[in-house]
């Protein structure tokens, strides 16, 4: 068996509401099932979220992107997160934000290409 790909899924109190929030970072989803929304990433992984009120932000996923400036500019200017700002590393830059709900989700950009992958 090879696994060759994988989702991340963040749990919400409110798939309609948090779908609002994570529109202005990730464009629009889409809506496979009832109580869930979509997004597919260029690199064929994704990311759900999902009603399920009693484990509402208890999740943490990564997004790797290409531009940490770019998307630490774009969670500031769509009021994602008003002081997104980069944290440097030695493997990679990294901004983290919370959802409506408090899980965790960093962007990320490696310093290693093939780390993108």
């Amino acid at each position: 068996m090879t696994i060759s790909n994988a989702f991340a899924s963040l749990a919400v109190r409110d798939v309609a509401a948090s779908t609002q929030w994570y529109e202005r970072v990730l464009g629009p989803g889409s809506n496979p099932m009832a109580g869930l929304v979509e997004w597919q990433l260029e690199g064929g992984g994704g990311l759900q979220i999902y009603d399920a009120p009693d484990r509402a932000g208890q999740g943490s996923c990564t997004l790797i992107v290409s531009d940490i400036e770019e998307i630490a500019q774009q969670l500031r200017t769509t009021g994602v997160a008003a002081n997104a700002e980069p944290v440097r590393g030695d493997r990679a830059d990294t901004v983290m934000v919370q959802d409506p709900d408090g899980n965790s989700i960093a962007f990320a950009m490696p310093k290693d290409a093939t780390a993108a992958r």
